[in-house]
């Protein structure tokens, strides 16, 4: 496990914890996490001009998901 991934998630969990969730849902398993995190950077790193209407729709969504806006 990525000490930095894993750090990531403790803080995801204690926002999740304090402010709930944008659909009410239980908070993610570290897996989702992971891969909601690896998706969110990847489409970060494109821009927002280098992303798609649907890439950037996507990004919106696990920004808020990941309690990172």
């Amino acid at each position: 496990m990525d000490p930095r991934v894993h750090k990531r998630f403790l803080d995801y969990r204690e926002l999740h914890a304090a402010f709930g969730s944008v659909s009410s849902a239980p908070p993610l398993l570290f897996e989702a996490f992971a891969a909601a995190e690896a998706e969110q950077t990847a489409l970060e790193a494109k821009g927002e001009d280098g992303r798609t209407d649907e890439e950037e729709a996507r990004y919106v969504e696990l920004t808020k998901l990941l309690h990172r806006d």
